[in-house]
């Protein structure tokens, strides 16, 4: 059963809009004003909004507006009832994200029609995400196998001949044998994260209270955070003269754990695709952006390594990916895609400025 919440400070209007809709067998709640509303929808989840505009206390429009801001009522259809019926309030709703009108007085019909449309509209958006899923599931499926190929042969190989020739072979043989085997399978083992933790990533963006659960977590000072992290990356490639930071601290809204796989991905790529002696700067500033100012944290890598072309940077995040060109990129496929996707349902974003063959530089925008 279809859940309908109708906010409506006029008693008697609400009343007649609620017996109507329990009529048509759906579950109503009804609010006489807008911050009711708003704390009904947060609780409730209704499947859809009916909400007049001109109310005391709070709006239709700051009803609306608090509603997108959420991310777990950010997609339920909203429907404005209204007596006024000029242009400018017709755009003003729709610019806020409004998916239809009414104006007063209205038919019973012409009530029920808006629903079903908006309905029918909703049910599309959820085929088309879970389309996107199947899309997903069955790419992972098709190319997951491919390229576990490589470090699984090497894994096998070696660890046969460890098996069969263990008597013939030379001490520094064996070590040489066992040290493929351990970056294999640490290859390996990377790959199956990053597909697993790709394939998390794209479930939590269509499940609104999971974007929620993403964007509760804040580390206090990312400054310290950062830094030990990039240090690990520079470390493990002999590159800490290399290495120039320019951090300050703030506060950001992320989990630990997913700065981490951030850093590590710009880091990892930077120190791997330039070469040794030339200077990988990581650069973190708090910053204002839009209007009224929202302020991020802008982290940005930078490396003047092999670069990447247009069509490179193009076409991060592309299904294809997958199937094609995920590690031939080696590192700058779906480790930049992770980040990408991170950084976008955290609220922020992430930005490549490349030139081939000379430079690269890498930034995301973090909420604080």
């Amino acid at each position: 059963m279809k859940k309908i919440l109708v906010i409506e400070d006029e008693a008697a209007v609400r009343e007649n809009l609620m017996e109507l809709l329990d009529a048509e067998n759906f579950q109503v709640l009804g609010a006489g004003d807008g911050y009711v509303g708003i704390n009904l929808a947060q609780q409730h989840l209704p499947d859809l909004i009916v909400c007049d505009v001109m109310m005391p206390k709070l709006n239709g429009f700051a009803v609306l507006t608090a509603l997108r801001q959420n991310p777990a009522t950010a997609m339920i259809p909203f429907v404005f009832l209204t007596a006024k019926a000029e242009k400018r309030d017709w755009r003003q709703g729709m610019e806020l994200g409004a998916d239809d009108y009414l104006t007063k007085p209205f038919t019973r019909e012409e009530l029920l029609r808006a629903i079903a449309s908006r309905f029918q509209k909703q049910a599309a958006i959820e085929r088309q995400q879970a389309e996107k899923l199947e899309r997903l599931r069955s790419s992972i499926t098709l190319s997951l196998p491919e390229e576990m190929r490589s470090p699984l042969t090497n894994i096998l190989g070696f660890s046969q001949l460890l098996v069969q020739e263990a008597d013939s072979l030379e001490r520094q043989d064996i070590k040489e044998m066992s040290v493929s085997i351990s970056k294999a399978g640490e290859r390996l083992h990377r790959l199956i994260q990053n597909f697993l933790l790709y394939a998390e990533l794209e479930a939590i963006a269509t499940d609104p209270h999971r974007i929620q659960a993403l964007r509760s977590s804040r580390i206090s000072s990312v400054a310290s955070a950062i830094e030990q992290i990039v240090l690990e990356q520079a470390q493990q490639v002999n590159r800490e003269a290399d290495l120039q930071l320019d951090l300050q601290d703030s506060s950001v809204q992320i989990a630990k754990v997913r700065l981490a796989k951030i850093v590590e991905e710009l880091s990892n790529n930077a120190f791997k695709y330039s070469t040794p002696g030339t200077p990988v700067r990581v650069i973190g500033t708090p910053v204002s952006r839009g209007n009224p100012a929202t302020l991020f944290y802008a982290l940005s890598v930078s490396d003047l390594g092999r670069g990447m072309s247009a069509n490179q940077i193009a076409e991060l995040g592309a299904y294809r990916q997958f199937e094609r060109q995920l590690y031939e990129q080696q590192g700058s496929g779906l480790g930049l895609i992770i980040s990408k996707r991170l950084a976008q349902l955290l609220g922020g974003e992430l930005t490549i400025d490349s030139t081939l063959n000379q430079q690269t530089t890498v930034r995301v925008m973090l909420p604080v």
